[in-house]
């Protein structure tokens, strides 16, 4: 399979939009409880905003979208360099376990290199083990939990 990974246009949205509903949709994010649509709707913005740390990277074959994913920079008070989230990632059920994923995650280290950014960092649900088979394999785990509080 030839794979391009490459930054999202704005002539993508039809075929982003299935994967950003289907990552959503993984994390309970459909139905009564689906993101509103102006959260898509200025997630997409973002990515052609300069002014925006947001970024969104696509994988693509033979013209159609097989994956996505998105990352922003930070500041962080133990580094002077950006620090790189990548924040989501989504493959077709059909284009697992054919290295879109990886791809996705190798694109967005080079993307975080060439900003300057000494470190990539991301996050999954604990029941996600295939991903983390993944990850295991592509990066470390920090050791961290992640803590929260929704208002």
């Amino acid at each position: 399979m030839s794979l391009t990974i490459r930054s999202v246009a704005r002539q993508d949205y039809d075929q982003w939009l299935p994967l950003w509903d289907g990552y959503n949709a993984f994390y309970g994010r459909s139905g009564p409880t689906a993101l509103a649509p102006e959260i898509t709707k200025v997630t997409w913005q973002r990515f052609f905003d300069a002014y925006e740390p947001v970024h969104g990277l696509v994988a693509e074959s033979d013209g159609k979208l097989l994956g996505m994913t998105n990352y922003l920079f930070h500041r962080s008070t133990t580094a002077i360099e950006p620090s790189c989230y990548l924040q989501d990632l989504f493959t077709l059920e059909a284009s697992r376990g054919k290295g879109v994923a990886s791809a996705l995650i190798y694109g967005v280290y080079e993307r975080a290199k060439l900003a300057g950014s000494p470190r990539v960092y991301w996050q999954t649900h604990e029941t996600n083990v295939t991903a983390q088979s993944l990850y295991d394999k592509v990066a470390e785990r920090s050791g961290f939990i992640v803590y929260r509080k929704i208002f």
